[in-house]
């Protein structure tokens, strides 16, 4: 996954984008976790599509496509777009098929304080339950007639502004809450920890570092040489 991540990063052109965000998708697929894309879709076109526009508009090239898009332009914001695509993707399967616990031991491993593993793994947590926060105190304001729905965008994002002040209280109140049952445990009491899951280095994540490695060091190899670029693009 980090490989087909780096790879993406790696390249402008579009075709040499794809590959990464094919092998993001494959992860996903063999993790069993691209139902969870569903959820997202929308908001993968709507970024593809804007994200494809404004970069095509602010960048140049000399050949001309379609109106004031240059061809060039065209390539660097699909290409831009795609790339956005995979971050994203890549970061909801990696969310999909890891757990909390395994997240902040894998960084304990590579030398982060634990505090700010915890920190994000708590911050992951809370993402669901602030999302079922947001949800009733919707439903309770539709019930004393707040109208969510109608209008255009910049209307709709006006009236959504009531939900904001009693979302972020109650996400205070129990961040409050979860501190104090923090303290109540003795957490940071010791500096040493011990963990109920232990992690091993193990075959599997040799052969796996060994295809990381051979997708990166030729990817690296080729952007050096300065592959994976559109010719004639003038500004981006």
């Amino acid at each position: 996954m980090f490989g087909s991540f780096i790879l993406g990063m790696l390249f402008m052109h579009p075709l040499w984008i794809a590959p990464a965000l094919v092998l993001v998708l494959a992860h996903g697929a063999v993790g069993r976790v691209l139902s969870n894309l569903r959820r997202i879709w929308w908001i993968l076109f709507m970024l593809a599509t804007m994200g494809t526009i404004l970069w095509a508009l602010f960048s140049g090239g000399p050949t001309p496509f379609l109106g004031p898009i240059e061809w060039e332009a065209f390539l660097f914001g699909l290409g831009s777009a795609l790339r956005i695509n995979t971050m994203i993707i890549a970061g909801m399967v990696f969310l999909s098929t890891t757990r909390n616990e395994e997240i902040v031991l894998g960084m304990v491993k590579l030398g982060v304080p634990y505090r700010f593993g915890f920190a994000l793994s708590t911050a992951l947590r809370l993402v669901p339950t602030i999302a079922a926060t947001v949800v009733t105190i919707s439903q309770a304001q539709r019930s004393r007639g707040l109208d969510l729905d109608s209008g255009n965008a910049i209307q709709r994002l006006k009236k959504n502004i009531p939900l904001v002040v009693p979302a972020f209280l109650s996400t205070i109140r129990s961040t409050n809450v979860f501190g104090m049952a923090l303290d109540s445990k003795g957490f940071g009491a010791r500096p040493q920890r011990t963990n109920y899951l232990q992690v091993r280095f193990g075959a599997a994540d040799v052969a796996l570092l060994a295809v990381l490695l051979a997708l990166l060091v030729p990817g690296i190899y080729m952007w050096v040489l300065k592959l994976g670029r559109i010719p004639g693009l003038t500004r981006f």
